[in-house]
């Protein structure tokens, strides 16, 4: 069972427009206090981004922050978190999550979420890492981006062994579960700056 002490979560600076969404990261935020996991992400405090770390906070849990300089005024920093870590780009940020999670979930976002989550994903695939990756399938948000993972299998440009490296649920408890008891795939663990 995978020892998740630290879960990084990528979702929007947006708040979007669907209640379902904003609810659901506020009970992961309290279900993260409640298993005493610290929530690492990308130090916003606006949006969904903001939605989740304010309920970590609140139910007295922890929360690190990570983000490049550059974007400390546009994402508008959360100067209330637990540690605040600054990097100089956005790579060095997502090396730095990677570095400090033991877990990745994906809620909704846009571009950026998108983007994050498949670099990590596709970390786990070259096995550059062996944690366990959740997609946090909220309201359906994620059914049309399941779809087009099961054409890429359906065409063969990706294994159903890739596939089924992302947990996908829509239950935050089963996810969290999913997580838990992931198996990664064995293969070579060989992560650092030069080889991302």
């Amino acid at each position: 069972m995978n020892q998740l002490d630290k879960i990084c979560v990528f979702c929007g600076s947006s708040d979007g427009n669907d209640l379902a969404i904003t609810d659901t990261a506020v009970r992961l935020g309290e279900s993260f206090a409640e298993r005493n996991i610290t929530l690492v992400y990308g130090a916003a405090k606006i949006g969904v981004m903001g939605t989740i770390a304010k309920s970590v906070l609140d139910n007295n849990g922890n929360v690190i922050g990570i983000i490049p300089n550059f974007l400390k005024k546009k994402e508008v920093v959360h100067l209330g978190l637990t540690e605040l870590i600054t990097t100089e780009n956005m790579h060095e940020r997502k090396l730095k999550m990677q570095e400090q999670s033991d877990g990745f979930i994906a809620l909704p976002g846009g571009m950026g979420t998108l983007e994050e989550l498949f670099e990590i994903i596709t970390w786990l695939q070259l096995g550059l890492h062996q944690k366990p990756i959740g997609l946090l399938n909220i309201n359906g948000f994620y059914n049309d981006l399941i779809k087009m993972l099961e054409t890429m299998v359906r065409k063969g440009f990706l294994s159903m062994d890739n596939y089924n490296l992302l947990l996908v649920d829509s239950n935050t408890q089963i996810l969290l579960e999913k997580m838990e008891n992931f198996k990664p795939p064995q293969l070579p663990k060989w992560l650092n700056s030069d080889r991302t």
